[in-house]
């Protein structure tokens, strides 16, 4: 089984919880999401295996987030090639980016990429590049990126 930083602290998941969160927003029933052409979507964000008209509490949409993370965590660590070398703060940082554009364009990203080479800097100012949702670049992006880069150079040294 794979490694998971999340489950061994408890920090970290809360930190991961907190700024995913916060930008995902809650909502309990699901809904067709406009910026990702419609598809069913709900809790924080959660898109698999959703149907539209699928209602959950506020605690099982707690449960959902922590295991999603937990899954794009183990989907991010795959194409990382040194991942417990990431000082925590680009850690969470990257994993919101991947919950968020999915595993495999994160894996393709020049966040990925810069990451790898050890540049955590270069991956961290690479983050703002995914500003954009059907080809749109979306003010709430912008700012989402803002907030995961800003993160991620605190643990910049």
């Amino acid at each position: 089984m794979a490694r998971s930083r999340l489950k061994t602290a408890g920090a970290l998941m809360a930190a991961a919880i907190a700024l995913v969160g916060s930008w995902e927003g809650l909502r309990t029933v699901a809904y067709p999401d406009r910026l990702a052409n419609g598809i069913p979507t709900v809790c924080f964000g959660e898109t698999r295996g959703v149907k539209l008209g699928d209602s959950y509490t506020v605690e099982q949409c707690q449960v959902m987030l922590g295991q999603g993370l937990v899954d794009f965590e183990a989907g991010m660590r795959r194409c990382l090639v040194a991942p417990d070398s990431i000082p925590d703060q680009p850690y969470v940082a990257f994993l919101s980016l991947s919950y968020n554009i999915g595993t495999g364009a994160f894996c393709r990203s020049t966040v990925a990429r810069k990451a790898n080479a050890g540049d955590i800097r270069g991956a961290c100012n690479a983050i703002p590049m995914w500003n954009r949702a059907g080809g749109k670049v979306l003010p709430g992006l912008i700012n989402r990126r803002a907030d995961e880069r800003r993160l991620c150079l605190e643990g910049v040294r």
